[in-house]
């Protein structure tokens, strides 16, 4: 396959550097010389010879036609006009000028009385289109081949609408050398545009080697993941990075434009094709209502808040207790409202989700009606080593909550839940399963508010979450570490996540546990290799050859090797296909009261081991499987012991 031939840009940037004036002037005198030789060649072509003598009345009609074509040019705006970016409206700018030229040379044969050919006005309206029209698409290619051989050799992965668009982006910008399309549409491969061939998915690996490829740009932003993944898959082999461009629905909403080139990520091809929202779902429990959001600051929680104000809410009440990420949130939503011109009134409370008076208090005077209860303690190692904060937080949070949404009369209320809670083995998951009885207690008692939770894995790119973890350890050089090499967990995008928690809370009736279909899980070591190779590395072998080494550090206290997020086999379908509803087992309202008044107190009194002794008798089937380690549990002398006796929670069990 032939290598484009590279013409060395240092040839015409010094021209294309000068100063404006300078430039212009230069232009105009070469368009002075070009309008001249083309009166002179436009007769040599009408008396076939080019034998003839012009006179001074031939040569006063050809200084006169270049001083005023040339003032008329300048007009027309020609030397405004930047030759290297000449589009289509330019070149016809470009023949109306001649054509206009070509009239004044008419005018000044007759007042010069110049002897020379009627035909000759005509005649030069095609030379100087050739020569006018020819120089600037000339000097346009000339710069476009150059930019297109100075920077770094890349690939176009796309022939359509988007494809071209980059092209353009990057033949304007430099930093990229568009070498090749590569597209699956046969009836395109073959043939060149702009210059640049199409060569067929099949030939990939003669591509990258024949033009030295060094990056591979996606621009298919109307592809289903499950073809980007195919395509990414078959990348994999080379030594190459890629990146894509934006999504289709960033491209139309005008939130990105096709030149926003990013690294292709992890999100972009793990996982499934979204099912499109029910629109009147995702608006029942939002749209012209006050609706607040607790943990507003956290991934879900930020999420929650930018498609619940696109769902024109009456009000948005932000919530948290961390007032940076409170900040954040805001003034995101802000600047996201002055460019959609929305007027949706948007709060930021600082406030602790245990402090139920506090809650309370916001929820009158906002006439909150509908909650999204996202605030949680979610790390497992974080809350195995705090157990009396993680469940103080994520129980009795809840709880205060909860309570203040039945005092101010709230309509709605939704707990973000989580597939730990499912036989868990730690406790944050414990204590989100405590939370979930607390709430189905809750939907019995208040029948007014309809409580319900929504439960699924893990969300790609949340805070803590592997994805950000292993990108900052590639980006240091690795190594990449991974708990155990069996270990798999469910993934779903952030949005897609969210977008599912709006539609299931419409379909509550009260006491539902909501589960999300997570699709296939995903080994974590296998998620560690994609995201090195999508990178632009290699993955160590036993040779050491490659670039970033894996490392099995075990798995830490509470964490399993795989999770669920069934209890048991009775579950249902709803009206979304991507929601399930699970009928789980419940408490009674008196057995949830007195395992809360006996968890609070065991909180109260500091004692570890107690407060994971209740969660066990609460939660069915949990386990703890490793010893936990606690910060702050006192021993019987007082000094601080770290390790809880497994034996002693299950005694008190």
């Amino acid at each position: 396959m032939p290598r484009t031939k590279k013409l060395p840009i240092q040839r015409f940037e010094a021209f294309f550097l000068m100063p404006t004036r300078l430039k212009y002037g230069l232009v105009m005198l070469f368009d002075a010389t070009l309008i001249i030789a083309a009166l002179w060649i436009a007769v040599a072509l009408r008396w076939g010879s080019i034998h003839f003598e012009f006179g001074l009345p031939g040569w006063l009609t050809a200084f006169t036609t270049a001083a005023l074509s040339l003032l008329i040019f300048a007009r027309m705006g020609f030397y405004r006009a930047v030759v290297r970016h000449m589009g289509q409206q330019a070149m016809l700018a470009i023949i109306r000028g001649i054509a206009i030229s070509a009239l004044i040379c008419a005018l000044g044969m007759v007042i010069f009385q110049t002897p020379l050919p009627r035909s000759t006005p005509f005649l030069y309206l095609g030379v100087a289109l050739f020569l006018l029209g020819g120089s600037r698409l000339l000097i346009r290619a000339i710069f476009y081949v150059s930019q297109r051989n100075s920077g770094t050799p890349v690939a176009i992965y796309g022939a359509g609408a988007s494809g071209r668009q980059l092209l353009s982006a990057l033949t304007h910008g430099g930093e990229y050398a568009p070498q090749v399309f590569i597209d699956d549409d046969l009836s395109l491969v073959g043939r060149t545009i702009d210059g640049i061939p199409v060569c067929s998915a099949k030939q990939i690996d003669e591509v990258i080697g024949d033009y030295a490829i060094q990056h591979v740009l996606l621009a298919m932003p109307s592809v289903t993941r499950r073809r980007r993944q195919q395509i990414v898959d078959a990348l994999e082999a080379f030594d190459v990075s890629v990146k894509t461009v934006p999504g289709l629905s960033d491209l139309v909403a005008g939130r990105s434009s096709v030149q926003d080139l990013k690294a292709i990520t992890i999100e972009d091809i793990l996982g499934r094709d979204a099912v499109p929202p029910n629109l009147h779902l995702l608006q029942a429990c939002v749209q012209n209502k006050v609706v607040m959001v607790t943990g507003a600051g956290g991934s879900i929680g930020s999420e929650l808040a930018r498609q619940i104000v696109r769902l024109q809410p009456t009000q948005l009440i932000l919530l948290d207790n961390n007032e940076f990420a409170l900040y954040q949130i805001e003034q995101e939503l802000a600047n996201q409202q002055k460019k959609t011109a929305t007027q949706i009134v948007v709060a930021a409370c600082l406030a602790s989700v245990q402090d139920q008076q506090r809650i309370q208090r916001v929820c009158e005077h906002y006439q909150v009606q509908t909650i999204y209860h996202a605030a949680a303690y979610k790390h497992v190692p974080i809350v195995e080593q705090n157990i009396v904060e993680g469940v103080l937080n994520n129980v009795f949070g809840t709880l205060a909550t909860g309570k203040a949404a039945v005092a101010a009369g709230v309509e709605n209320f939704v707990l973000i839940s989580t597939d730990k809670a499912v036989r868990p083995t730690n406790v944050m998951g414990a204590s989100k399963r405590m939370a979930e009885l607390v709430l189905q207690a809750f939907a019995k008692k208040y029948p007014a508010t309809r409580f319900c939770m929504v439960r699924f894995g893990n969300v790609l790119g949340s805070s803590g979450s592997v994805v950000p973890l292993f990108t900052a350890q590639i980006s240091e050089g690795g190594p990449v570490t991974v708990t155990h090499p069996d270990v798999v967990r469910y993934f779903m995008t952030i949005p897609e996540a969210v977008q599912l928690v709006l539609q299931a809370a419409a379909m509550s009736k009260g006491g539902e546990v909501f589960v999300l279909d997570m699709g296939q899980p995903v080994k974590i070591v296998d998620l560690a290799v994609r995201m090195i190779h999508l990178m632009g590395h290699r993955v160590k072998d036993r040779e050491e050859d490659g670039d970033i080494d894996i490392i099995y550090t075990g798995l830490r206290p509470g964490e399993k090797l795989f999770e669920e997020l069934l209890l048991g086999e009775n579950v249902s379908g709803t009206q979304h296909p991507m929601i399930m509803c699970a009928a789980e087992e419940s408490l009674s309202e008196e057995e949830v009261d007195a395992l809360l008044g006996s968890l609070h107190a065991a909180c109260a009194d500091n004692n570890a081991i107690l407060v994971q002794g209740l969660l066990c008798k609460a939660v069915k089937d949990y386990r703890p499987h490793h010893q936990v380690v606690d910060l702050l549990y006192p021993t019987d002398d007082g000094a601080n012991s770290n390790i809880i006796d497994l034996n002693e929670v299950r005694k008190n069990k």
